[in-house]
């Protein structure tokens, strides 16, 4: 996995098409909910070989899903030169990079994501996967996309639960590696005026980060800042509690953590949960740390947390049981 991250941004999703020329062999897999997009991108492009939807959910996240897309791939004599080109949210950038990485051994991708959260972190870096048994992303492979084609014009109809998940992606990333971005985007409240510019900001340090470490063998984990707890709360919440919600609750808590082992000043879990409170992020975690404990041990971790000794300042460390518990509770 040694190809750069490329990051597109365009006015429209037709933008994608000046990218896509000489392109012969184009299937398409979107999500059923933004299925008008995808007709638009088909129509831009012409001659596509074949569209595919798919019903989202984390309950459909799966390897029967991912093995659904290379079964449509192989109906439609889809051959080892074809690409995929996902269109949605996080889940189906990750189900079609997935099943993408398995058909014959591996064919090409691209993302065109349609919400914040998969703009600014799912949909970029490689990173793709189903859920097993209820457990976030256990399956998966690392699969670099040909590029991902970032437009806020898709975002104009997102819900405001779907907007607020992505903001949590997006100051988690600037947490982790700008604060006056950080600064900027929690002062304007994330307005329409700023949007663009922080969306490819927020992207562009993620792909720096990881072409810096592909396989997530050293820097690449600070980008689960927040995703130790995250993951552990929406596996509590059987669902009810979206990824971007359990994020921005998990970096209240690391923060929390971070302070209670001496890494970090006392005030930073009090300024960002006033930040997160400001632009509209839950902060408030409704489980316990004996439930949350219980589910990050069948996280894929390994036990490593993302920690901060500021803004700017993350930490890859490992925490014991019992200051686990003696900090965050």
């Amino acid at each position: 996995m040694s190809k750069d991250v490329v990051i597109i941004r365009g006015e429209t999703v037709a933008d994608v098409a000046a990218r896509l020329t000489g392109e012969k062999e184009i299937f398409i897999v979107h999500d059923e909910n933004v299925a008008a997009v995808a007709a638009d991108v088909a129509a831009a492009l012409g001659g596509v070989k074949a569209v595919f939807g798919l019903k989202t959910s984390e309950e459909l996240k799966t390897m029967d899903t991912a093995v659904w897309v290379t079964e449509r791939l192989l109906e439609a004599d889809a051959s080892r030169g074809a690409l995929v080109l996902a269109i949605g949210g996080g889940i189906t950038t990750d189900i079609a990079g997935f099943a993408a990485s398995m058909y014959k051994r591996g064919i090409r991708y691209a993302n065109i994501p349609t919400t914040l959260l998969a703009q600014v972190d799912a949909a970029v870096g490689g990173k793709t996967g189903v859920n097993l048994h209820g457990y976030k992303n256990m399956l998966g492979a690392f699969h670099m996309p040909e590029f991902t084609f970032l437009t806020a014009s898709v975002l104009e109809t997102l819900p405001e639960k779907e907007l607020r998940c992505g903001l949590a992606e997006m100051l988690k990333t600037f947490i982790i590696g700008d604060a006056d971005a950080y600064a900027r985007a929690v002062s304007s409240g994330f307005s329409a005026k700023i949007q663009d510019e922080l969306i490819f900001r927020a992207a562009s340090i993620k792909a720096d980060i990881v072409c810096r470490d592909p396989l997530e063998h050293g820097e690449r984990a600070v980008l689960n800042l927040g995703h130790t707890f995250g993951h552990a709360i929406e596996h509590c919440s059987e669902g009810a509690i979206a990824h971007g919600e359990a994020v921005g609750m998990g970096i209240i808590l690391a923060a929390r953590l971070s302070e209670g082992l001496g890494l970090a000043e006392k005030g930073l879990a009090a300024r960002l949960e006033a930040d997160f409170d400001a632009v509209g992020l839950r902060t408030d975690c409704p489980y316990g740390i004996d439930q949350l404990a219980a589910a990050m041990k069948k996280d894929k971790k390994d036990g490593r947390f993302i920690l901060l000794k500021g803004i700017g300042q993350p930490v890859i460390t490992t925490v014991k049981e019992d200051d686990l518990r003696k900090y965050t509770e």
